[in-house]
């Protein structure tokens, strides 16, 4: 990195910001938490994040695109290319599916350097042109000489281009797409010289994905081509002088043209884009700055904030600014006033930690986040698995809305409509057309050799989550649904082999499979192995310490956890960041560790926690030892380095464990402040601590 980047070269070497970046700072906070946020960190390895601007909870994602397919390049970007090849305004943090990077624009100059496809039109850039913290992306395209800048608000992306003179061209593609993603309707309309409006409809992973946008640019164009592809791709001609800087405000809706015009005059009504990037500087210090970590270690810090920064990208705020959005019936809805509706809810991984997370420093959304859940199950049948755009994409298993709802309702967090929520997540989980839900309330598990795909997964995930529906009939008073779902929550049990001492694959005849290895990847077992999924049983850990022998049984189990040696050549892709058979990069083993607390050697727990914290998480772009996931990879960390976590998301306690700074304070919304401090007396540290504690502002040592 050249010096002058000094708020990245800050970042990742620890540096001091210069005075000219702190033009940007916002002045509610005296606090730059903003400048911490490294955005590289996740764009090599697996990490899959991308490194452009956003709001918190933002609909846009306006960020750099490689312009190749392939498993690194689903985020968009990946750290080792050499090529951008357009700015797209929508991307996913951190998914094993890639899909969206729609309205994209590319500036040149000519001549243009294209490529054979997938890659076309592009530039070469350098790293050493690079800038980003949260809510800034800058980089200059080497092949044109042009400096692009990227910040955002909620529902519009803003770029500034610094022309090296002569006629500029800005290149509006609606017919590129990579990974999933395949465009299959799109319009450019030229309303005036500076404004233009289309949509870009879509299929991919998100099913029938409708995107429409509006787009002003701060001076007029003298031409607009858009012969090409079908009138799909756009050509503006700017006649500029070397340094001139051209303002592209693009607002974007899931719902209509009407609600891409509202979404702009609303939040993009001017051409200053310093402004803009103060207001998304502001956003994310207020964002940031409600937990306070007591480090002088830079890299220690840009770690803690990049995770909270990525635990705080998605779910997306889905509604216009008038509270309308699209559902997936197909219909316009419209939030009641003074919420927003969300979508993108990668929930298989994201109720572990990430939704936990929310609850505590920003409880209003978590509400609406939860009600969103709700309203989604009402318009499409059953509870959303893994949404985004209005589409339920069917990634993943469970029906893991269930915890988010119940957790949102039991921590009282306002506008929650707790007897719907009863009656969406009963409605799922007696649909017994999907995803062998019928043989499982059946036989009490999901048979292999009728479901060939993830059964034993399916049945301790539908375990926990009928868990979830059996406390809140509780909560509410109905006593016939609890005892049926608290029966369905002991079904693990019916996976275990006792034989073995694992979860096994099960016959529908009743009979386990035979040549079982707990070390091999098979179909039956989502994205890991025996070994990582045994732990799945996050609602009833005696339960699960009984069927192992006891406690002492639990810690020996444990203990081989964490030191056999894997093969790691038999399990899938997803199996990164191996501690023995511990597999840190996929969600299943995130709450093992936590499982010492229920031995007599909680001390173990804290050490592979504090190993786990500075050995898989680094300040560089190859910093994310597994898939973002929308957040839950980096929550995890945010509240293991605080030193308290969620194993189970609904008990309203976290188990303590290790906590990596000497003080921490986290600003709550009801305007106490829980503080944390690190204790030097390990045999007076609370096995747990109840999310009442934290809700009123008491002081822990821990």
């Amino acid at each position: 990195m050249k010096p002058r980047h000094s708020r990245l070269s800050a970042i990742l070497h620890g540096g001091f910001l210069l005075p000219a970046i702190l033009m940007y700072s916002c002045a509610e906070s005296s606090i730059d938490y903003a400048s911490y946020v490294n955005p590289f960190i996740g764009t090599d390895f697996t990490g899959n994040t991308y490194p452009g601007a956003q709001v918190p909870h933002g609909l846009v994602q306006l960020s750099p695109d490689n312009g190749l397919p392939g498993w690194d390049r689903i985020a968009g970007y990946f750290y080792p290319d050499s090529t951008i090849a357009g700015f797209s305004h929508t991307h996913l943090s951190g998914t094993g599916a890639g899909d969206l990077y729609d309205i994209s624009f590319m500036p040149v100059v000519e001549p243009v350097r294209t490529a054979p496809a997938p890659l076309g039109l592009h530039s070469r850039f350098s790293h050493d042109t690079e800038e980003a913290w949260a809510g800034y992306y800058k980089v200059s395209l080497d092949d044109y000489g042009i400096d692009v800048e990227l910040t955002a608000t909620e529902h519009c992306g803003i770029q500034q281009y610094t022309w090296p003179g002569d006629e500029g061209k800005v290149i509006l593609n609606l017919a590129k797409a990579m990974n999933w993603d395949s465009t299959k309707d799109a319009k450019i309309e030229v309303i005036d010289s500076v404004t233009v409006r289309g949509y870009r409809f879509s299929n991919g992973w998100a099913r029938n994905q409708k995107v429409w946008f509006e787009t002003r640019f701060s001076e007029p164009f003298v031409s607009v081509d858009t012969a090409e592809a079908g009138g799909r791709i756009a050509t503006f001609a700017f006649k500029t002088v070397p340094g001139e800087k051209l303002l592209v405000a693009t607002a974007i809706s899931g719902t209509d043209s009407e609600g891409a015009h509202k979404n702009l005059i609303t939040e993009a009504p001017h051409n200053d884009f310093g402004k803009y990037l103060a207001d998304a500087t502001g956003m994310w210090n207020k964002a940031l700055g409600k937990i306070e970590i007591d480090t002088n270690n830079a890299d220690d810090r840009a770690v803690f904030y990049t995770a909270l920064y990525h635990s705080l990208l998605a779910p997306v705020v889905f509604s216009d600014v008038d509270g309308r959005y699209l559902g997936p019936d197909g219909n316009i809805h419209t939030c009641e006033p003074g919420h927003r509706h969300y979508s993108t809810f990668s929930l298989w991984d994201t109720y572990r930690a990430a939704h936990p997370l929310y609850t505590i420093i920003e409880p209003d959304a978590a509400a609406d986040m939860a009600q969103s859940l709700i309203d989604f199950s009402k318009q499409n049948g059953r509870l959303p698995v893994w949404n985004m755009w209005a589409s339920e994409t069917d990634m993943m298993i469970g029906y893991h809305s269930a915890p988010v709802i119940v957790d949102a309702v039991f921590k009282n967090l306002p506008g929650v409509d707790a007897e719907a929520a009863l009656e969406e997540c009963v409605r799922t989980a007696r649909n017994d057309d999907y995803r062998s839900i019928g043989l499982y309330r059946e036989l009490g598990f999901v048979p292999c050799d009728v479901d060939s795909s993830w059964s034993v997964s399916k049945t301790l995930e539908y375990a926990f989550d009928d868990y979830c529906i059996a406390a809140l009939a509780r909560h509410l008073g109905n006593d016939s649904v609890y005892a049926e779902f608290m029966q369905r929550a002991a079904n693990y049990k019916n996976q275990f082999n006792p034989v073995t001492g694992f979860m096994q694959p099960r016959r529908s005849g009743g009979d386990f499979v035979e040549n079982f290895s707990p070390e091999i990847y098979t179909e039956d077992i989502c994205e890991s192995n025996a070994w990582q999924y045994l732990w799945s049983v996050q609602h009833d850990v005696e339960g699960l310490t009984e069927l192992l022998g006891g406690k002492k049984g639990l810690e020996e189990r444990l203990d081989r956890f964490f030191t056999e040696e894997a093969d790691t050549a038999s399990l899938p892709l997803f199996s990164t960041g191996m501690l023995g058979q511990y597999a840190h990069g996929n969600e299943p083993s995130h709450h093992v560790a936590y499982l010492y607390n229920y031995t007599d050697n909680p001390e173990k727990g804290r050490d592979y926690l504090h190993r786990i914290m500075t050995t898989l998480y680094k300040n560089t772009p190859d910093g994310l030892c597994g898939n973002e996931d929308c957040g839950q990879m980096s929550a995890w960390y945010v509240l293991s380095a605080l030193g308290f976590y969620p194993l189970n998301p609904l008990s309203g306690e976290y188990e303590t464990g290790c906590m990596l700074y000497d003080k921490a304070a986290i600003h709550l919304d009801n305007g106490k402040t829980f503080t944390i401090v690190k204790s030097d007396k390990p045999g007076e540290i609370p096995a747990r601590i109840s999310h009442n504690d934290i809700m009123e502002g008491k002081t822990v040592e821990l």
